[in-house]
Order: C-alpha cells, then structure tokens, then sequence
C-alpha cells in the first residue's frame, strides 16, 4: 500500500466463536504488515483479540451466529491512524474497565486496551453494540508508517 494520504476500510465477518478471533487477527495482520512497524502490528492485534475475545465470551452474536469486525486505515501527513470495530449482538451490561484482581484469571482485557489504544468507547444501535480504539500516530515514537 502506498503512503500517500488516504484511507482505507475493511470489513471482516467472523464466527460467534474462539475460532472468529483467530480469524480476525490473521487478516489484520496479513492486511496492515507492510503499513505499520512490528511492535504497533502487535498492539493491533492484541486489542482486535481483546475485544473479538470480549465479543464471543460476554455478548450474543449478530443475527447468522457472526460477529462484525472492522478496521479503518486513515493515512496523513502525520502517519497512520487506526480505528478498530467489533460489532456484535450486545449484551445485558456493557463493556466497561473493572478493577483488576491479581489473584483472577481474567479481567484484564480492557486495560490492556485502554493501555495500548489512543482511545477506545462503546456505540449501541438497534441491533447489538460495537465497540472501538483508535491508534494514532505519535510523531516522536515511531510506529506507525509515516506519510511520505
């Protein structure tokens, strides 16, 4: 992909299961590794699975038993932002960031993505909720592929 200034989507439809984060990481993977350094590769990829992995274990599925995954590549003068979207059929209570237990097994998720995203938040529509983070670009850390 050339890094002239634009922007580019995908839209990825996975199984309600362990096996759509899998999916979903593999694609944003083979789709951004000649866009973003390694180490910001892996970032993305960590909170695409926290928030598939979220989606499978805490909400119901999207009508078809599937989760919606999206992402947004926005390249400027500045270098490349990056906006992550999981959508999925929602649930009782939504996402939020909960005290970490160090003794617990999970419930670390969200942090790790409030700690590796820009930002992140919740949208609820009609059908199910999606929940987002974005990554900007960070002039003096390099990372993200800077226009040129």
């Amino acid at each position: 992909m050339s890094t002239a200034a634009g922007e580019r989507a995908w839209c990825v439809v996975v199984p309600h299961h362990a096996t759509g984060a899998r999916v979903a990481r593999h694609r944003l993977a083979t789709e951004l590794a000649e866009v973003v350094t390694p180490p910001v590769l892996a970032d993305l990829v960590a909170v695409l699975a926290e928030l598939v992995g979220n989606a499978v274990r805490h909400a119901d599925p999207l009508p078809g038993g599937v989760v919606r995954v999206a992402w947004r590549l926005r390249i400027t003068a500045d270098g490349a932002q990056i906006r992550l979207r999981v959508t999925d059929g929602g649930a009782a209570c939504g996402p939020q960031i909960r005290p970490a237990d160090t003794g617990a097994a999970d419930g670390r998720g969200l942090h790790i993505v409030s700690g590796l995203a820009s930002r992140w938040g919740v949208e609820r529509d009609g059908l199910g909720q999606s929940v987002w983070a974005e990554f900007d670009p960070v002039p003096d850390r390099p990372g993200l592929v800077a226009a040129g």
